[in-house]
């Protein structure tokens, strides 16, 4: 089971419009296109089944869990985690 704040190495098993699935862990969780760089920058590649991406958990108690790619979110994260423990 995922928690919040967690980081992941994720593998993409699908993509839509909307964003895509992410295998991490043994599970899946949902990155929105909005949480990955490509939504940020023409220079970034959207995502494609079988990348591999560097995601925290936003929101692990919604099925299936939310992710991002983003840095400035994996970032907040990391000061999460060394601010509380």
């Amino acid at each position: 089971m995922v928690q919040d704040h967690q980081e992941f190495e994720g593998v993409v098993t699908a993509v839509a419009t909307v964003g895509a699935r992410v295998e991490i862990n043994g599970e899946e969780g949902f990155v929105d296109q909005v949480k990955h760089p490509s939504w940020w920058s023409e220079e970034a590649e959207p995502p494609k089944v079988g990348d591999r991406l560097h995601v925290v958990v936003l929101d692990a108690s919604r099925t299936p869990p939310r992710l991002s790619a983003l840095s400035c979110d994996i970032e907040n994260a990391r000061q999460f985690r060394r601010g509380c423990g």
